[in-house]
């Protein structure tokens, strides 16, 4: 007698589920069958059940896999994000960027504001709800990503990398204006940007406005034409008040922090989304 033959009926079901990986459906088919029996369930009740639970074991997996490539901070969700310490645009606007319709038109997020502002966990939160909904989302400190792209193109493969960073719905690019590049580090970075342009998303958080950006990129005509591709489709979120993380020091060592009013960082435009391109003279800042 074969093997095939001693195989009881529901050793054989089981294979032919994971041959058809369908694991969810080999997990719980037996104990969905005695409720379904136990609650008379017609047979395509049945199977729906079943189904219902492949595609939703498989959705929290994707989003944990998601997860764990993406790099986001697990501790900066929009759980986590004191609602009411943001300004009043930047939260009116919040509910809809995590709803992704960004994402999918390939719109960017920009935000502005000081240090302590909480524009890394704002442009994280919103990466998070972009994960929960299926899409892939990367989040790199743009010095890390200028680094892997420099890597890459001594190696004579940027052109691979760029198309694996293109599998992701988003990058969120943290602290821009930190990073003092020279001109293979800015032409690397003007490369992804403008390889993403209307198609893919990008999230930058930066300290500085537009008519500082010369700092980052080098060349004028460079700056303007990464200023002009990232707003001529993006949403611009200002992040202003007072420090979170001072603020959280200060309550931490029992003090009241002390109301500054800072030199303004942001640019002169109010939270809005662009649809047309934005001029040289607007993208620089001189607004």
């Amino acid at each position: 007698m074969s093997a095939a033959t001693r195989t009881s009926p529901e050793q054989s079901l089981a294979l032919l589920l994971r041959a058809l990986r369908l694991p969810s459906v080999a997990r719980y088919h037996e104990e969905v069958a005695q409720k379904a029996e136990r609650e008379g369930w017609s047979f395509g009740h049945y199977l729906r059940h079943l189904a219902a639970l492949e595609v939703e074991q498989r959705r929290h997996g994707r989003i944990a896999r998601f997860l764990k490539q993406s790099g986001l901070p697990g501790e900066k969700t929009l759980a986590t994000l004191d609602r009411s310490r943001l300004p009043a645009q930047v939260a009116k606007m919040l509910p809809t960027l995590c709803e992704g319709a960004f994402v999918d038109r390939g719109d960017n997020v920009l935000l502005f504001g000081l240090p302590g502002r909480g524009k890394t966990h704002v442009a994280c939160a919103i990466g998070h709800e972009l994960i929960r909904s299926g899409r892939r989302v990367l989040f790199l400190p743009t010095f890390a990503l200028v680094q892997r792209l420099l890597s890459a193109k001594r190696e004579l493969r940027l052109e691979k990398q760029l198309a694996l960073l293109d599998r992701f719905d988003a990058v969120i690019l943290d602290d821009i204006g930190y990073v003092q590049q020279n001109r293979d580090e800015m032409e690397v970075l003007f490369t992804f940007l403008a390889e993403r342009y209307e198609r893919k998303s990008v999230l930058i958080t930066s300290n500085l406005v537009f008519s500082e950006w010369d700092r980052i990129f080098k060349d004028p005509m460079t700056t303007a034409a990464a200023i002009d591709r990232l707003v001529h489709h993006a949403t611009i979120l200002e992040m202003v008040g007072e420090s979170v993380r001072a603020d959280t020091a200060a309550k931490r060592n029992g003090t009241k922090q002390r109301s500054t009013k800072p030199t303004t960082t942001t640019p002169a435009t109010t939270t809005t989304t662009t649809t047309t391109t934005t001029t040289t003279q607007e993208a620089t800042g001189e607004i």
